[in-house]
């Protein structure tokens, strides 16, 4: 069977190139993302299908983003999607677009706050947190997010240090969180 291949269908493609994209080791995703865009020689299928993908894997890094006016950076989490490619900051109190392909955060908006019951505390767990991760952890970020139908905070902590040309990437997350009476 010299020679012989079978063409994988568009489907396929999209498959194995959404998992070497959420595999990508911390720091090398737009290496993989050039690998792959090369291997599928098709930017539509890549742009319209694996932009999923992108998400998923923003979302489960918790990748930090500069977002406009704000002088701290912001995660992109699932515990901040609001649908519709918005993230919420709970920090700063906005909601912004996030384009997961060009990794930019755009077009901020007042967010209303989830549970009004729950803010004192939550501003005052992201408060110490901040100052915590200012004090530990040089390249930390840090979100909490109030829950809006429980007393509950959700806490998502980040912090990386990429270095290629040391041949070493890192990355550390963190979830945690409860609820209270």
């Amino acid at each position: 069977m010299s020679g012989y291949y079978e063409e994988i269908s568009d489907d396929d493609k999209i498959r194995i190139s959404s998992n070497f994209l959420l595999h990508s080791p911390p720091g090398e995703f737009n290496e993989v993302f050039n690998d792959v865009r090369i291997l599928l020689s098709n930017d539509e299928l890549l742009k319209g299908k694996a932009s999923a993908a992108c998400a998923k894997y923003n979302k489960d890094q918790y990748t930090p983003c500069k977002l406009e006016g704000v002088d701290h950076l912001v995660l992109v989490t699932e515990y901040g999607d609001q649908g519709n490619g918005r993230y919420l900051d709970p920090r700063s109190g906005q909601t912004f677009h996030y384009d997961h392909l060009r990794k930019e955060a755009s077009d901020p908006q007042p967010a209303e706050v989830a549970n009004p019951d729950t803010e004192p505390t939550r501003l005052a767990v992201d408060t110490e947190l901040a100052e915590y991760l200012k004090d530990h952890y040089k390249y930390g970020v840090s979100a909490v997010y109030g829950k809006a139908d429980a007393n509950q905070l959700i806490v998502c902590v980040e912090s990386h240090q990429f270095q290629p040309k040391n041949y070493w990437n890192g990355r550390w997350r963190s979830l945690g969180g409860g609820y209270w009476r």
